[in-house]
This record gives C-alpha cells, sequence and structure tokens, in this order.
C-alpha cells in the first residue's frame, strides 16, 4: 500500500478517513480509503457505477456513530482508479469479472488494515452485481445488505432485446468503447436539476453531490460503454439464474426506483433462504443519500443486520 489522495474537503468524512493506492492483480492501481473507525466489525463498502470513495464520507460516519469501521473502493474505470479509455468521461470495463481483481486487491487490503472483524458487506447499485458475485466466491463477511442493487437495468420491455442486440454486435464491429446509445459524456449529477431526479428526495444531499464534482470535475463518469452495458446484461442474467449464496441478507430498495430493476431485485430476495426486502415509500435509488428518515432507517436496519449475525460468524 501507498498512500493516496483523500479528498477532505469535499468529503464530509471522519477526520480519520485516509486513502490508499493498492494494485490488483492485473496490474491496475485501486484507491481503496478507510471511512471511520469502530471496534464492533467492519463494514466493506462496494459503490455504485460512477461513483467515488469521498461519497461516502457521511455514510462511514453513520456506521462509526453504530460502532462499525467502514472500508470503500474506486472500482476501475472511475473516481480515482485507473481508467482504461482515453476518453475519461465513458464507463468502460472489458469484462465484468474485471471488478473482481478490484475486490480481491480490497479484501487484501482491509485485511493487512487488521480491520476489525466481523465483516459485513455493504453494497449499493453495480457494487450490487459485484458483491452478489463476490459472494457467490467466497467474499468473506458474516453478513450483506444490498441498497438499491444492481440486479437487473431498469428498461422498456421494447427496449431489452434491442439493447441486447446492439451492445452484443458492436463489440466484433470495434465500436464497444463507445458510449451507448441514449447516453453521453455529461455526469447525471452535474446536469440534472433537482426536481424528478432519479437519485434522491433529499435537495440538501443532491446539491452536496453537486457540490463535490463542481470542486472536483476530475471524480466525473459520464454514460456507459457498449461494452460495460453488454456485459452488465451478461453478469445480471447469471446472477439471475444462480441459486442465492448462503450469506444472511438484507435488501433494500426505493419504491420510486428507476435505475435498476424492481422486479429483478424482488426475484433474487424472493429465493434467499431467510433474506429481507425492505421497500422504502417514496424513496429514489441512493438509500445512504435520501432524506434524514431514510437513511437514518438504512443504517439502524443494516447494524441490526450486522449484530444478529455477527455472534454465528464469531463462532464459526
Amino acid at each position: 500500500m501507498k498512500p493516496a489522495p483523500f479528498l477532505t474537503a469535499i468529503a464530509d468524512a471522519a477526520p480519520s478517513a485516509r486513502a490508499h493506492w493498492v494494485t490488483a492483480s492485473d496490474s491496475i492501481r485501486v484507491r481503496v480509503a478507510e471511512l471511520g473507525t469502530g471496534a464492533r466489525g467492519t463494514v466493506l463498502l462496494f459503490p455504485g457505477r460512477t461513483e467515488f470513495v469521498e461519497k461516502y464520507g457521511p455514510s462511514g460516519k453513520m456506521f462509526a456513530e453504530r460502532g462499525f469501521a467502514t472500508v470503500a473502493v474506486d472500482w476501475r474505470g472511475q473516481g480515482l482508479t485507473e481508467r482504461p479509455l482515453q476518453d475519461p468521461a465513458t464507463g468502460h470495463v472489458n469484462r465484468f469479472e474485471e471488478y473482481q481483481l478490484d475486490v480481491g486487491a480490497f479484501v487484501s487490503t482491509a485485511a493487512a488494515l487488521d480491520l476489525p472483524r466481523p465483516w459485513h458487506l455493504v453494497a449499493h447499485s453495480m457494487g450490487g452485481a459485484i458483491g452478489l458475485s463476490a459472494l457467490h466466491a467466497g467474499l468473506p463477511v458474516a453478513s450483506a445488505v444490498f441498497s438499491g442493487p444492481m440486479w437487473g437495468i431498469a428498461m422498456s420491455p421494447a427496449m431489452r432485446p434491442a439493447a441486447w442486440a446492439i451492445t452484443t454486435l458492436s463489440r466484433p464491429l470495434g465500436l464497444g468503447g463507445r458510449i451507448v446509445l441514449g447516453s453521453d459524456a455529461s455526469n447525471y449529477v452535474l446536469e440534472a436539476p433537482f426536481e424528478d431526479n432519479v437519485l434522491t428526495t433529499d435537495p440538501e444531499v443532491f446539491a452536496w453531490m453537486k457540490s463535490q464534482l463542481i470542486a472536483h470535475p476530475e471524480l466525473a463518469l459520464g454514460g456507459p460503454s457498449m461494452t460495460w452495458v453488454n456485459e452488465a446484461l451478461f453478469e445480471t442474467r447469471a446472477l439471475a439464474r444462480a441459486a442465492a449464496p448462503p450469506v444472511p441478507c438484507l435488501c433494500v430498495a426505493g419504491a420510486n426506483e428507476r435505475i435498476v430493476d424492481l422486479p429483478a431485485i424482488r426475484a433474487q430476495m424472493a429465493k434467499w433462504p431467510g433474506g429481507k426486502l425492505v421497500i422504502e415509500p417514496g424513496a429514489e435509488h441512493e438509500l445512504m443519500m435520501e432524506r434524514p428518515d431514510v437513511r437514518t432507517r438504512f443504517f439502524d436496519m443494516a447494524t441490526a443486520h450486522f449484530d444478529t449475525h455477527a455472534a454465528t460468524a464469531q463462532a464459526s
């Protein structure tokens, strides 16, 4: 590990927050951040697409208030972690499995830092797909909490076969690195008005997220590439077909979810033995950045879930 930049001025994080550079097994340099301390266990926080560790500074404080340490990661292609394309605004990955190399580096870092156990997964949006795959591969956590997980992508029935066809054909044609049709290089948070945005119903949080990217535009990410969408379609289909992993699971989603596929979330949780699904009325996609009552409930439910399964993990 080597010290990495942590943008304290925009993070609203605990004073102890710091970041490290670590290297994945394919030599990609990945940024990992410690966002809070606590003795009752550690949250391995898997962010969503376009996100960066500073966005979870307040989440680290919320977990710390409840006694848990938090460590988060910038996935390849976003945040300050290396981006594979010449155009840094395009969200891209060659294979979805590459994210598991980031997971490997992330877990090795948590072990090297000797972060308190038991460990618990908290995974949001795209991080939910990465996290579920990591659970299938044996991620060493006592429990898992998902926030609006990307177990399917929200799109109309008419659009879905077209998305499969266009993104699949783009790859042999050498167009996989281009931004998917209907999207562009602009960042949603920077461009969207608060009214009817698809992320949060809290105007102060939305303004804060916008201010982060105004201060540090290098953190911004635009639309996904054709290849990213194609890989995401294959990944979510594979996850839908697989049996649930043997890890205690809580999943929270907004009733007004418009980014990921809510029916796919319901289907995944319906086959998860002992899994619990909570639908928050009126909430959008970002449960940890929703209005105060929603996000407080999320952190309370998450840490209660950790506590319920910590004793079993420590005994095993």
